[in-house]
């Protein structure tokens, strides 16, 4: 065996070994046993050659602290999913990363995938199947996790003040470790995207919003604008009839949005789709393009076997499109298109993860 392979041997079977350790032991708090700690599967010299070789383990920031972290591998001829846990001024939070086996050629690309309430983020990448399309497409994909402890239903708290503002909070948190995995991963700032699905969506549009120079695009499932809420019951008013006011233009830098919402949704109302695009349209700079050549379009859809669709088209003053809105008939508080294995998915629906990696892939950042 190599100085390489003797090197990663070592790491993985460290790793594995506290992992085993952490799981019998929190078997033995949920089944009340007190058995010795369970013999630790044995390591392979093939588990180790697993290890893409395109991966890079992240080392220590300067403005922020990687509490824990440790690779797991990889099914054969696959990314890599690795574990984590990140921390800043804001707190800590745990997350996963997933860097495919070929990276594409060219910048590389990162996407911010921030789960649902009552998710996490391995089952959030299940249903959404977006480490399928990286491997495909050779781009990374981060997935922040909440805590319980944060929330007690790990939703993010896109509502509190504290994290609507830059430099505060759960922003700051998942901006930092966007920067992170930026630097240590390579990835061109350029091509930096962030979704999500419920409170998640609500907590990219709340990134959209107050870090417009990290990220070059956002896509909204099912969530909820910038600031439609300051507390939970002034949060709980938005989800059930929609933002209590609406936007006014605001000196706002644009971020090209894609919103996706199930006009079927009786957990987070369509309106707030609605006021998403408005939102992006009535930046100050987007609603100066209404007097120069920018138009709308609509488009009625139908997925074979599947739901209707209207996807509504904002184009900016040279015609590109910078905001889209797809309202799905007859889904509910679903991820459209996702994987039935995962959460919170509606199969019988437009491919979101399709639709949102494409337009991320329309609107690289201005560098």
């Amino acid at each position: 065996m190599d100085e390489h392979r003797e090197r990663w041997w070592g790491r993985w079977t460290g790793a594995m070994r506290s992992a085993w350790t952490r799981l019998v032991a929190a078997l033995r708090r949920l089944w009340g046993r007190s058995e010795a700690t369970a013999a630790l599967p044995p390591v392979t010299e093939a588990d180790v050659a697993d290890a893409p070789a395109n991966f890079v383990a992240p080392e220590m920031a300067p403005d922020a602290v990687v509490v824990e972290r440790e690779a797991v591998p990889a099914l054969r001829g696959r990314g890599a999913f690795v574990d984590g846990s990140f921390s800043n001024a804001a707190g800590v939070r745990p997350y996963k990363l997933f860097v495919p086996a070929a990276l594409a050629p060219g910048p590389r690309a990162l996407v911010v995938m921030l789960h649902g309430c009552r998710q996490n983020p391995s089952d959030f990448a299940t249903g959404t199947r977006m480490n399928e399309f990286a491997e495909a497409q050779g781009f990374v994909v981060l997935y922040p996790g909440q805590l319980d402890r944060a929330n007690h239903l790990r939703c993010w708290n896109w509502f509190s003040p504290d994290n609507q503002e830059r430099g505060r909070g759960e922003p700051s948190l998942i901006a930092d470790l966007t920067r992170y995995v930026i630097e240590t991963q390579d990835i061109d700032p350029r091509h930096v995207f962030v979704a999500g699905l419920s409170a998640g969506g609500a907590m990219a549009a709340v990134l959209a919003a107050t870090y417009p120079d990290l990220y070059a695009a956002v896509g909204v499932h099912s969530g909820l604008p910038h600031a439609a809420a300051h507390n939970l019951a002034t949060a709980l008013s938005a989800m059930r009839h929609g933002p209590a006011t609406r936007s006014q233009p605001m000196a706002r830098v644009p971020v090209p949005t894609i919103v996706f919402h199930g006009d079927a949704d009786t957990t987070v109302h369509p309106d707030n789709g609605e006021e998403l695009m408005a939102q992006a349209r009535w930046a100050i700079e987007a609603k100066a393009d209404a007097g120069n050549g920018a138009d709308m379009a609509v488009e009625e859809g139908q997925v074979e076997g599947g739901r209707a669709f209207t996807r509504t088209l904002h184009r900016d003053a040279q015609g590109r499109c910078d905001a889209e809105h797809w309202l799905v008939h007859g889904s509910g508080h679903a991820w459209s298109g996702g994987d039935g294995k995962g959460s919170f998915t509606d199969p019988k629906g437009p491919d979101a993860s399709a639709q949102i990696l494409r337009f991320f892939l329309e609107h690289p950042g201005r560098g």
